[in-house]
């Protein structure tokens, strides 16, 4: 039998209340030390939702330190080439609400960014934000509005950082997936080539 939990009096009572400490940690604007986990930062995820409700997690990744720092209570982060499908940003446009979490390989703890998002197309910093050439061509503006470390429960349990528990081999090469499960009448040997060293020249192209 399924019982679902319709409430969040049903949720309270299952989960018991958060600490004093838990509900008291999150902020409205950077501290120092944010800036440091900013600035040694190669990766985020950007979790956005449409107007409907229907959501989009998108993962960002640069050379530590790609999330520019505005002010305070403004972080930007750069577009880069990838599929065009813009799911996060069209949801954007319809919905400012975003919410980031930035990781630092080998740290468990994260850095969780709560805020008002808006897309920007030129700016006085974009300059700053280019890479191997690449200036972008637009940029997310995140206003704050809560900004908090999480735990390390989440990649302890999961051991993600621990390379012994890695099995990069369970599942078939990226080309192989594409073939199987995007696009069956695919040359292997061309998704091969394409997924492989060459790959990386396209990074910002």
């Amino acid at each position: 039998m399924t019982v679902e939990i319709t409430s969040h009096e049903e949720l309270r009572e299952l989960l018991g209340e958060p600490t004093p400490r838990a509900l008291g940690k999150e902020r409205p604007a950077l501290h120092a030390r944010d800036r440091d986990w900013l600035a040694a930062s190669p990766f985020c995820l950007v979790a956005t939702a449409d107007a409907d409700g229907g959501c989009d997690v998108s993962p960002k990744g640069d050379p530590p330190g790609f999330a520019k720092v505005l002010d305070d209570r403004t972080i930007a982060i750069p577009e880069r080439p990838g599929n065009r499908r813009a799911d996060g940003y069209r949801n954007i446009l319809d919905n400012p609400h975003v919410g980031l979490i930035f990781i630092i390989p080998g740290r468990t703890d994260t850095l969780r960014i709560n805020g008002r998002a808006r897309l920007v197309r030129e700016a006085p910093w974009f300059d700053d934000m280019a890479v191997e050439g690449h200036r972008p061509v637009l940029a997310v503006v995140v206003e704050i509005e809560q900004i908090f470390y999480h735990c390390a429960k989440a990649f302890l349990r999961s051991r993600l950082w621990q390379p012994e528990s890695w099995q990069p081999d369970a599942l078939p090469s990226r080309a192989r997936l594409v073939k199987e499960v995007e696009y069956p009448a695919a040359d292997l040997d061309d998704l091969e080539r394409h997924y492989g060293p060459a790959y990386l020249a396209t990074m910002y192209r």
